[in-house]
């Protein structure tokens, strides 16, 4: 799964996640991509099994980009432990998602694969989504 190799501080703060996305929101790379519609959070796992979605749909076809990382370590405290004692160790990493923000990226591929691979890595994400393509 990604994570990253080293950070600055071991915990972070929670913070917020509003706005539109300020860059990301155009296809750089392929044909065809995959855009969130709304805010929110993706898991390492949820990228994970979203590509593999993804490369299943395309029988290894292609080329792919994943164009999010999950960057933010997210803490949690075990099972009934009792409040106060500071705060948790780090559970796992996810990555901050604003509207409009491109998720994958697909080149290589039919129009229809792309759809059908995208549809499927849709239902693994927490998001509302949208195909999205090139038209040339």
């Amino acid at each position: 799964m990604l994570m990253p190799k080293r950070t600055k501080y071991r915990k972070a703060m929670r913070g917020k996640n509003r706005g539109l996305s300020q860059r990301g929101f155009d296809l750089s790379n392929g044909e065809y991509g995959l855009k969130s519609l709304e805010n929110g959070i993706l898991t390492a796992r949820q990228i994970e099994s979203a590509r593999k979605a993804i490369s299943g749909g395309t029988k290894r076809g292609g080329k792919m980009w994943i164009r999010v990382f999950p960057s933010k370590p997210i803490t949690k405290k075990p099972l009934e432990v009792r409040m106060g004692k500071g705060k948790g160790a780090v559970d796992h990493y996810s990555a901050l998602i604003k509207s409009g923000k491109i998720l994958f990226e697909l080149s290589g591929v039919t129009f229809d694969v792309a759809k059908d691979s995208f549809t499927k890595a849709a239902t693994k994400l927490p998001l509302k989504t949208k195909f999205i393509y090139n038209e040339e």
